[in-house]
């Protein structure tokens, strides 16, 4: 039941959640505004909206009927029957509760209006993403949600609970794990195109189709690894540059990437949440570094 549980938790998707607040807490570092309690409880929210995204989205892709025996991605728990969906709106619910008590200490200690306001937005997209009138998943629009929630609010809201402000630079900081985040939605989406449009799952991949989804995921790459390129002209400092060092493993991974179909896709998903924990951990040492 462990192991179940564990993997409902959809580890190859939990770096969307870790790596911002990384690096919004190095940017901070940089600028001499480091608090770990700040750092810790952020990084625990982060990924708790991780996974309740995940959860929900296991109850409402079941009840829509996109996860079927005919998908080719890692089985999912409530699909399965091994999970019931009562049993996952509950685990849920004391999430978003833990989540929320978490995040209201945040507002309390320094966060304000604007992380409160953050923190209901975010736990409401959490739900809309696959639940509610308008699913965000069965329209489209999932891609956005990720960049600007694991890219742009992720790491701007770190940097602002403990630098008591926001600087132009953050914001582009933002963008590259956002575009790396949109990939690991996107590897998913590609694989599941087939099951997906059965279901009337429209995502981006089902609207452009299989070869234009790969070359968007090229495209979002290359995008990612402009941005140390444009700190670097930004703030005149070379070891913004370091992100750069995993650009030939990108490139690898896009290659192997037009090779896959179907259940080989899971790799170049794995590879994809790798690549953005490796390019992570040398942005937030670009920072730490003075």
């Amino acid at each position: 039941m462990l192991k179940i549980w564990i993997d409902a938790l959809r580890p190859k998707t939990l770096p969307a959640g870790v790596v911002p607040v990384f690096i919004g807490t190095a940017m901070a570092y940089y600028d001499g505004f480091f608090n770990p309690v700040v750092f810790a409880l952020t990084l625990v929210c982060s990924v708790l909206i991780q996974i309740i995204t995940n959860f929900v989205n296991e109850i409402y892709d079941f009840k829509k009927g996109a996860d079927t025996h005919e998908r080719v991605g890692p089985r999912r728990a409530v699909a399965s029957g091994l999970i019931k969906p009562g049993t996952m709106k509950a685990v849920t619910g004391v999430l978003v509760a833990i989540t929320f008590l978490i995040g209201l200490y945040l507002v309390f200690t320094g966060g304000g209006i604007f992380i409160f306001g953050i923190g209901i937005i975010s736990l409401f997209f959490a739900y809309a993403y696959t639940g509610g009138p308008y699913p965000l998943a069965y329209k489209g629009l999932s891609d956005i949600f990720v960049l600007v929630f694991f890219g742009i609010i992720a790491v701007s809201g770190t940097y602002y609970l403990q630098a008591q402000r926001l600087i132009p630079e953050v914001l582009i900081a933002s963008l590259a794990p956002g575009f790396l985040s949109m990939n690991i939605l996107g590897v998913n989406n590609i694989r599941d195109i087939v099951t997906d449009k059965k279901a009337g799952k429209i995502t981006l991949a089902v609207r452009i189709g299989e070869r234009p989804a790969k070359i968007m995921y090229v495209v979002i790459n290359l995008l990612a690894f402009i941005v140390p390129v444009i700190l670097y002209f930004s703030l005149e400092n070379r070891y913004f540059l370091m992100p750069l060092l995993v650009f030939p493993i990108s490139l690898i991974i896009c290659l192997n990437l037009f090779k896959s179909t179907g259940a080989k896709l899971n790799k170049i998903l794995a590879q994809t949440g790798l690549l953005l924990i490796l390019y992570g951990i040398a942005n937030a040492i670009s920072f730490i570094i003075k």
